[in-house]
């Protein structure tokens, strides 16, 4: 099976694909959430929108994005990067402000994309362990989830660190009255996420999953983000299709993955795999237009939290 699909005119997506995109979630950042006129004019009702923070990003504009967004009725869940927290004050400043000032109630807990820590965290499982999420009454906590590994963590290349964290997260989700999940890294291959799943619950680990899918975007695009990502067996394959001048310029988009995933999860219905979360690294509209040609709802159309 080819692992991209490059093609003028892509064919539409198979394996009840639909149903598959049921409640998908979509990620944004300040600076490009800032170009969405009306997002309810983009994104189905109750889709739940990811606020990407990154390095550098002041509170303020993070928090100010929440609100926008939440106003419009989408509930947010922003990221919460361990290492660029300093410390306990700052995380409570942190979740009070979002609860304040946008009602925010979910948040995605991760190490952070910077190699040295700020000051005391350097780990997600460490902003769990403050209580403060639970104390502040949030009612889902989503972790990463890592299917072709994370060096960062795992430096020699194993998944030793990261099945231990995952154990970890595994035994908090059951002392939690949080709903929580994995998100995961954007892929472009199936057959390793489908593998890394069901290696997950032979492991002791069954919090679902919600796969990272790279949005319609141009070639180019797709592997500076994959570069500064991390994204290691999908860097390598978009390496070799830009060896092909023919479709250096084709627009990708996430047709096959998406069809492969949904037809096994159709097949088996104990796939961890529960919905689609998407990057839009060619923009927002595109990968929203995307979503919703292809049976793509939001949260309140299928009554989840």
């Amino acid at each position: 099976m080819a692992l991209l699909n490059f093609r003028r005119k892509e064919a539409p997506v198979t394996g009840g694909a639909g149903d598959f995109l049921k409640g998908y979630s979509i990620e944004v950042m300040p600076r490009t959430a800032e170009k969405v006129e009306d997002f309810r004019a983009l994104l189905p009702s109750g889709t739940r929108v990811y606020i990407a923070h990154i390095d550098g990003t002041p509170i303020e504009d993070m928090v100010a994005t929440a609100r926008r967004i939440a106003a419009d009725g989408f509930p947010v869940m922003p990221h919460f990067p361990a290492r660029i927290i300093p410390d306990k004050a700052t995380l409570t400043d942190w979740i009070d402000r979002y609860q304040g000032e946008a009602g925010v109630d979910q948040a995605l807990l991760l190490a952070g994309g910077v190699s040295q820590p700020h000051g005391d965290f350097h780990s997600s499982m460490q902003l769990l362990e403050t209580g403060l999420f639970d104390r502040a009454g949030f009612k889902r906590l989503h972790v990463a989830g890592h299917p072709e590994g994370n060096r960062d963590i795992d430096p020699d290349g194993s998944a030793k660190n990261v099945s231990e964290a995952l154990l970890w997260k595994q035994k908090f989700s059951e002392r939690t009255d949080a709903a929580m999940a994995l998100a995961t890294q954007f892929a472009f291959d199936a057959d390793p996420i489908i593998a890394w799943a069901e290696g997950l619950r032979e492991a002791g680990v069954f919090l679902p999953v919600h796969i990272g899918i790279a949005g319609p975007a141009k070639l180019q695009t797709l592997i500076k983000f994959a570069m500064a990502c991390g994204v290691g067996p999908s860097l390598k394959v978009l390496q070799k299709r830009a060896l092909d001048v023919s479709k250096l310029l084709l627009p990708y988009e996430p047709t096959e993955v998406v069809s492969a995933l949904a037809t096994h999860k159709a097949a088996h219905p104990e796939f961890l795999v529960e919905q689609a979360h998407f990057f839009p690294l060619g923009g927002i509209k595109a990968c929203a237009d995307w979503a919703n040609a292809n049976g793509g709802t939001g949260l309140r159309a299928v009554a989840r939290g």
